[in-house]
């Protein structure tokens, strides 16, 4: 099993920045691929962005490249997401997951474990 709990969510001008991090507990979190979903009002839940286990590779929606960075730190058993520039479209709860697998796995929705969310609200 995995826990997952995310902070660092609230209420942001456009243009803004925010970072999400997400705290870990339970099974072995350094294999894990880690990585953010999000999901706004009246739509699916949407892939973010992604990282494999050691860190090495990363994956990233093309609506955040250039904006969004996802890092981790296994000593702490953390993950984050830096979001810079900040639209209102980006408005969302946005989601923690864990997989046990290939990070292109996960990207197509193949998560094991989520944490509950934390809002990201982008004001015009």
């Amino acid at each position: 099993q995995v826990q997952l709990v995310e902070s660092g969510g609230g209420l942001v001008q456009a243009g803004g920045s925010l970072k999400l991090s997400c705290a870990a507990s339970g099974r072995t979190f350094s294999t894990s691929v880690m990585g953010w979903f999000r999901q706004a009002p009246g739509k699916e839940r949407e892939f973010v962005a992604a990282i494999s286990a050691g860190g090495w590779f990363t994956r990233s929606a093309d609506s955040v490249k250039g904006r969004f960075m996802i890092s981790r730190d296994n000593a702490k058993n953390a993950v984050y997401l830096q979001m810079n520039s900040l639209k209102p479209e980006d408005t969302a709860v946005y989601y923690c997951g864990a997989a046990f697998s290939a990070i292109d796995q996960f990207r197509s929705g193949g998560v094991d474990y989520w944490g509950k969310g934390t809002l990201v609200t982008v004001s015009s």
